[in-house]
C-alpha cells in the first residue's frame, strides 16, 4: 500500500502544477514566426497578384488568444479479505488526463476608406529619409519610394509600360549611397515658431575627405541643388523645388508594389496568352538593386518566401539578400503609409472550461 500510496501522490501533485507558464516561451516564438512568415507570404502574392492584374488583399491578425486546460483525475479501489476468505487482498489503481490547447485567432481584413486612403497616398517624404537615418541603403530605399528627387526622374513602371530612370537620377543615388557611408548626409527635423514640424536634410562638410565633398557637390549638381547651400527643407512635389527645398515627389504603398510586381519573372506563355502585364524583363542594371522574383513549376527547395499561384509557384532565393530586403521593406511601408484600421478591439468569446 506504501507504493500506492506514493503513486496516488504523484499525479495528485501533477495535477496541481500549472501548464500556463511553460507554454509561454513556445507560444511567444511559435506564433511570432507564424506571423512573419505570413506576412511575407501575403506580400509576395500581392505582389505577384498586381503583375498579373489581379486584386490585391490584406488580412491582419489583431489578435490572438490561447487557452490551455489540463484536467487530471485518479481513482483507487480495493478489497482487504478476512483470513479465511477465498479471495485474496487485491487493489486497483486508474487514473486520466485530459489536455487541451483551443487558441482563439481573430482575423481583421484591412478594407475601408482608412486603408484605401493610405494605399493610395504618397509616403512623408521625412518617413522615407528617416529610414535612410536608421541605416537603410539610401540607393535602395529612394529607388524604391520615389519618383523623382527635384524633377529628376526615377524609373516608373505602371499600366503595364516601363519608363527607364534618367542617368542623374541613377547616378545621384549611387553618390548619396558613397556619401552616406562615409557620414556625410543627415537628417533632423526643426520646429518653427508655429510649431510645425519641418525635416531638413543637411550635408555635412566636417571631417570629410576631398573625394566626399567632391561627391556631395556632384549630387547637388545632379539633382539641381544649389551649391552654396548645406541644408534642404524636404517636400513633397512632383516638380522642383525652390532654392532651398528638396523637392520629393514619394510614391504611395501600391505605386510601391506596383514596382515591385514588375520585377516578377512571369513565363512566357502567361505572357503571350495576356494574363499579365508586359514589363521590365530580367535586365541585369535594374536587378542588382531589387533582387529576383522568381518563377517556376514546382515548389522551391530553398526559399526565403514562396507562394503558389495560379498553379505556379513564385519566390525568392533565400541567398538573394536584396530582394529579401524589399520584401521586408514593404512590411514596413505598410506602418509608414497608415494603412490600419480604426483602433477598435475585437469582440473575442471565449468559452469557460
Amino acid at each position: 500500500m506504501n507504493r500506492l500510496t506514493s503513486i496516488l501522490a504523484a499525479m495528485v501533485l501533477t495535477g496541481c502544477a500549472s501548464v500556463g507558464p511553460r507554454t509561454v516561451e513556445m507560444d511567444r516564438f511559435d506564433y511570432s514566426t507564424a506571423i512573419a512568415d505570413s506576412w511575407k507570404q501575403q506580400t509576395l502574392l500581392n505582389i505577384v497578384k498586381i503583375r498579373y492584374v489581379d486584386l490585391p488583399v490584406f488580412v491582419d491578425v489583431s489578435s490572438i488568444v490561447a487557452g490551455y486546460s489540463l484536467q487530471t483525475g485518479v481513482s483507487v479501489s480495493g478489497v482487504l479479505s478476512s483470513e479465511r476468505a477465498v479471495q485474496g487482498d487485491y487493489a486497483s489503481l486508474g487514473g486520466q488526463a485530459i489536455y487541451t490547447d483551443r487558441p482563439t485567432i481573430t482575423y481583421l481584413p484591412m478594407t475601408g476608406e482608412k486603408f484605401l486612403r493610405g494605399l493610395i497616398t504618397p509616403i512623408d517624404p521625412k518617413n522615407i529619409f528617416f529610414m535612410l537615418q536608421s541605416g537603410y541603403a539610401a540607393d535602395f530605399i529612394l529607388s524604391l519610394c520615389v519618383e523623382s528627387l527635384n524633377g529628376v526622374r526615377n524609373r516608373t513602371a505602371s499600366a503595364g509600360s516601363v519608363s527607364e530612370a534618367d542617368p542623374d537620377f541613377v547616378r545621384a543615388l549611387q553618390l548619396m549611397r558613397e556619401v552616406q557611408l562615409a557620414g556625410g548626409v543627415g537628417m533632423r527635423v526643426e520646429e518653427d515658431q508655429a510649431k510645425r514640424s519641418t525635416a531638413v536634410l543637411f550635408f555635412q562638410r566636417d571631417d570629410l575627405s576631398a573625394e566626399m565633398r567632391e561627391k556631395t557637390a556632384e549630387v547637388r549638381r545632379l539633382l539641381k541643388l544649389p551649391e552654396g547651400l548645406q541644408k534642404f527643407v524636404l517636400s513633397y512635389s512632383p516638380m522642383r523645388g525652390a532654392e532651398g527645398e528638396l523637392a520629393v515627389n514619394s510614391r504611395s504603398l501600391l505605386q510601391i508594389l506596383q514596382a515591385l510586381a514588375s520585377y516578377v519573372e512571369v513565363p512566357d506563355q502567361d505572357l503571350h496568352q495576356g494574363f499579365a502585364t508586359p514589363s521590365f524583363e530580367h535586365a541585369d542594371e535594374g536587378m542588382r538593386g531589387i533582387g529576383r522574383i522568381r518563377s517556376g513549376l514546382e515548389k522551391p527547395q530553398a526559399a526565403y518566401v514562396s507562394v503558389q499561384y495560379r498553379g505556379k509557384w513564385f519566390w525568392v532565393d533565400d541567398n538573394d539578400w536584396r530582394a529579401k530586403r524589399a520584401i521586408t521593406a514593404v512590411v514596413f511601408f505598410f506602418t509608414l503609409a497608415d494603412t490600419g484600421a480604426p483602433e477598435r478591439l475585437p469582440l473575442v468569446t471565449i468559452p469557460a472550461q
